[in-house]
Formats: C-alpha cells, sequence, structure tokens
C-alpha cells in the first residue's frame, strides 16, 4: 500500500489524461501540505482544470496515481472537501440561505443546520437582508459569494476553488482573498486555480505552474523569483569614471539613468565603486523580480501573453 505522509493534503504521482486521443494532462506531480494556500497557475486550457478534477475524483487519470487526505479514493473523502467549479450553477428560484444549506446537504450536513448557519454566514459577510432573496434577485457578485459559502458550509478540512476570481470586480475579488485568507487561518487547506498572477503572488507561498499539460515548477512563490536576478536603478550626476567597470558594458545610460541586473558580487562592492569613483549617486534601488517575471522566466513569453489575454477577457465579460 502506499504511503502518504499526514502533512500531506493531496498528492498527484505522475498523473495523464487523455481526451480522444490527445493529452491534456502529461504526467503532473503535487505534493500540498495541509494548512496551506496553493496556487495552480496557468492559462486558459493549460490543464488546470482537468488536474482539479482527477484529484477530487470527478473524472481518473488514465495513468499514475493521487492521493486526497490520504485516500487513493478521492470520492470517499468528499465529505471533506468544498468544491467550486469554474463553472457556476445555482437553482435561480432557491431562496439564498436555502441555497448553502441545499449545497452542504450534498456533503452530509442536516438540511435544518445548513439552514441555520447559511443565514448566519450571510450575515457575517453583510449579506444578511438578501438571505431570503431569490438567487435570481440577487447581483451577480452577490450569487457568486452564495455559492462560495455553500462550498464551505459543512467546514471542510479541504477547499478547493477552480478559477474563483473570474468574472469578479475589484470589490469582491478584495473579499475572496480575505475569505482564503480566514479559512487558511483555521487550518482549512485552500488549493485554487488562476489565471492571474497577482492573486496567486498575493495569497500563495507556494504553486504550481502549468503550462501546456506539464509543471515546469513548483515550489514556493520566493523560489520562483529568486531564479532571477534583482534589476538595480540607477541614476548618477557623472556619466564617466572608474566607477564604469561595476556596471555591466552592455549597459548604456537612458540619460544619467541606468538599468541592469545586479552582478554576482551583490551589492556592497558596487556601492562602493561607485562611492569610490565618484560616479555622484543621485539616487540607487534595488528591485527583485517580481512573480510575473518569473513566470515569463519559466512558462515563456507566449504563455505569459496568454495568460494575459485570458485576464483582459475577464474585465471586459465583467465590464458586460
Amino acid at each position: 500500500m502506499t504511503f502518504v505522509p499526514p502533512e500531506i493534503a493531496v498528492e498527484a504521482r505522475n498523473i495523464v489524461k487523455r481526451f480522444d486521443g490527445d493529452v491534456a494532462v502529461d504526467g503532473i506531480d503535487l505534493s500540498i501540505s495541509r494548512g496551506s494556500i496553493f496556487g495552480i497557475l496557468g492559462p486558459n486550457g493549460a490543464g488546470k482544470t482537468t488536474t482539479l478534477r482527477m484529484l477530487l475524483g470527478i473524472i481518473d487519470p488514465d495513468e499514475g496515481e493521487r492521493f486526497l487526505l490520504g485516500s487513493p479514493d478521492p470520492i470517499s473523502r468528499a465529505h471533506k472537501v468544498g468544491y467550486l467549479p469554474e463553472e457556476r450553477g445555482l437553482y435561480q428560484s432557491m431562496k439564498a440561505y436555502d441555497a448553502i444549506a441545499f449545497m452542504g446537504a450534498l456533503r452530509g450536513l442536516p438540511l435544518a443546520e445548513g439552514r441555520e448557519r447559511g443565514r448566519q454566514m450571510m450575515e457575517d459577510h453583510g449579506l444578511g437582508d438578501a438571505a431570503d432573496k431569490q438567487i435570481r434577485q440577487l447581483s451577480k457578485g452577490m450569487a457568486q459569494t452564495v455559492q462560495l459559502l455553500g462550498t464551505i458550509v459543512h467546514e471542510p478540512e479541504l477547499i478547493i476553488l477552480d478559477e474563483p476570481f473570474s468574472g469578479l470586480d475589484a470589490l469582491n475579488q478584495g473579499k475572496l482573498e480575505r475569505l482564503i485568507r480566514a479559512q487558511a487561518d483555521k487550518g482549512v487547506t485552500v488549493i485554487f486555480s488562476t489565471h492571474v498572477i497577482a492573486h496567486a503572488e498575493r495569497l500563495c507561498e507556494e504553486i504550481a505552474i502549468v503550462a501546456h499539460g506539464k509543471i515546469p515548477f513548483m515550489g514556493k512563490v520566493s523560489t520562483a523569483r529568486d531564479r532571477l536576478r534583482p534589476q538595480v536603478h540607477l541614476e548618477t550626476r557623472n556619466l564617466d569614471g572608474p566607477w564604469r567597470s561595476a556596471i555591466p558594458a552592455e549597459c548604456q545610460p537612458l540619460g544619467h539613468n541606468w538599468h541592469f541586473t545586479l552582478p554576482e558580487s551583490g551589492v556592497e562592492p558596487l556601492l562602493r565603486a561607485l562611492i569610490e569613483g565618484d560616479a555622484g549617486i543621485q539616487s540607487l534601488s534595488i528591485e527583485r523580480p517580481g512573480l510575473h517575471d518569473a513566470f515569463v522566466s519559466i512558462a515563456g513569453e507566449a504563455v505569459a501573453k496568454k495568460m494575459e489575454e485570458d485576464a483582459a477577457r475577464d474585465q471586459t465579460e465583467e465590464a458586460a
């Protein structure tokens, strides 16, 4: 019997999924710690949703194995999981608090208790006045909040959210980020997929980057960023002198401004050369690369551009 350490919430080992001969997921490995916020980052069509559905047991992998909360049979752990699919769907004639209770009942929560919790959760999230309204009477943001509350009403150990930020305005995105952090503070494991790098950078300690059905990187956000050296932004009073040897030879000034990658020797030798060589430092800043830069380095320009197009499409749909 395959052993999975108790501190691991989800593990996938070389899982593969094909549809009509096309490979959607190509040998993915994942290991996600309990109590973490883990982001699966990649453009639409990269294999994120297929991966999540295999982890949940909605579909089976053609090859490889996966373990959910220690079990190779994910369905047996369904009552401990909250899942928000990318395709949102609520019964339009159902009252909001009843919709929350209904979703909880699907995970084994008694209906009466779900109704009580549903009302209280809506009150806690500033939606108490909408608890008795039908779903069709709610705004898009409210309806998505109701579905999210229904995902967590049974107090799951693991929450899996597929593109949860899609279609939300900035205000509701912020509310969702706070809710995710609140769940993690309780020790709940949260896994979410997204094609918006900023959400992963703000929320996650660890991520997996998915591109073309593979994972070219999995690990800490800080590790991904550390693959690139910091960038130096320098303004000098003088344009020439012995200090120029401390700056990469290919770097040319734009006016009195210089922009270059921090040398391997670090900032102290650079600063010493600038001061002793009388560069006349007007300003100097060192900028650590962000997750976007790391993503481009790992997945490539084309994949990053597809991500930006997906995000732009979301904003257009939201405005409509």
